[in-house]
């Protein structure tokens, strides 16, 4: 409001008139639903893919030298590399949920290595004396032992993966996306519309955020009562 220039700076009573205007659009609620539909089904398959790929790394030392190499590149390599590969190697239909599954794969990996390593030992040895059933072994010991990590990785990556989400849309611009929304607004120095969906974007993610740490805190309460 000081600068006194919306192209520069939008200021928040014009940030609110175009919220205010794209809510009662129909076109906006299908572009925030396919932009939460890909990053959501990218998140939901790196949180399974990271929990399976750690579970085997802790059962075979082979394994974990085969994973090790990958998962540390895929923490290093920047986020702008795997897009452009992708659009290289294919379309941008899928590219938000490719980049956005890729981006959160270590952090879920490390968090499940990391709870792996904590639990109790003198539990898992006593279950295999008395033959307890792997299913209530998982039910009783590994799962609650896993939650607390498995929930600080969940935290973290909902982040990462709607950053590298949007950002994937911005570059490969697939049609009726935020993605493609935030590059118009670039293109005709649209600063209102610019803070306006990057509100969206903070919204979205707080509300995948909630919902992803309420769904694990009541699997976590439902393990709590489970007996060996």
């Amino acid at each position: 409001m000081v600068v006194g220039q919306e192209i520069i700076i939008a200021s928040p009573w014009q940030v609110t008139k175009v919220l205010v205007h794209l809510v009662t659009t129909p076109a906006f609620w299908a572009t925030a639903w396919r932009t939460a539909w890909h990053i959501g089904v990218g998140f939901v398959l790196a949180v399974v893919l990271g929990t399976v790929l750690a579970w085997l790394a802790s059962l075979h030392h082979w394994v974990d030298a085969l994973l090790s190499p990958p998962i540390r590149a895929m923490r290093a390599v920047p986020v702008v590399s795997f897009i452009i590969l992708l659009l290289i190697w294919g379309g941008s239909s899928s590219l938000a949920l490719t980049v956005a599954c890729l981006m959160v794969i270590p952090a879920v990996f490390d968090a499940i290595a990391q709870g792996l390593q904590r639990v109790p030992g003198n539990l898992m040895e006593m279950t295999r004396v008395f033959s307890v059933p792997r299913g209530r072994v998982l039910r009783a010991i590994t799962a609650p032992s896993l939650m607390p990590y498995l929930i600080a990785a969940c935290k973290t990556g909902v982040g990462l993966a709607w950053k590298a989400g949007v950002s994937a849309e911005v570059i490969g611009l697939p049609s009726g996306t935020i993605g493609e929304r935030l590059s118009v607004a670039r293109l005709y120095l649209a600063t209102g519309d610019l803070f306006a969906w990057t509100v969206v974007i903070v919204a979205l993610g707080f509300a995948t955020e909630r919902i992803v740490v309420w769904a694990l805190g009541r699997a976590e309460q439902s393990f709590q009562g489970v007996w060996l």
